[in-house]
């Protein structure tokens, strides 16, 4: 059962996410990289294979540095697969809070997500893994 505390620390987990999905479809690179801790690692494996990027294939596994290299790119002129932009449209769902442990909250969650770019449109699934940290009331 969810006490009222778990029902607010839900909701704003919840939020969160939204706002991150948000930032992403709307081009809104630099919001979104605001979200992220200087510590932060971001990895999409390319497969379900393994849970170790150091022994598996990524489509992407960066630092907050190599995060920060791939808006400047998006911004700018320089990531020519995005010309023009891709219009897109991401759904979160099935949020779930698994381990809080003081200021550390794992959370899992689905999406979906539609990409369109000139006459191509493709859908994208999977799920998610964050590792959030609450700084004050974020």
């Amino acid at each position: 059962m969810m006490t009222g505390t778990s029902l607010d620390l839900h909701h704003a987990v919840e939020q969160f996410l939204f706002r991150e999905a948000r930032f992403m479809d709307e081009n809104d690179y630099d919001s979104w990289l605001a979200l992220w801790a200087d510590e932060c690692t971001y990895w999409v494996p390319a497969n379900d294979d393994g849970n170790d990027p150091a022994s598996n294939v990524s489509l992407i596994y960066a630092d907050r540095n190599l995060l920060g290299d791939r808006v400047w790119r998006l911004k700018g002129l320089h990531a020519h697969t995005q010309r023009p932009k891709s219009r897109l449209a991401r759904v979160v769902s099935n949020v779930e809070i698994g381990r809080v442990e003081g200021d550390e909250i794992t959370v899992h969650s689905a999406f979906s997500l539609c990409e369109v770019r000139k006459d191509d449109m493709r859908f994208w699934v999977g799920r998610n893994t964050h590792l959030l940290l609450r700084e004050g009331d974020d």
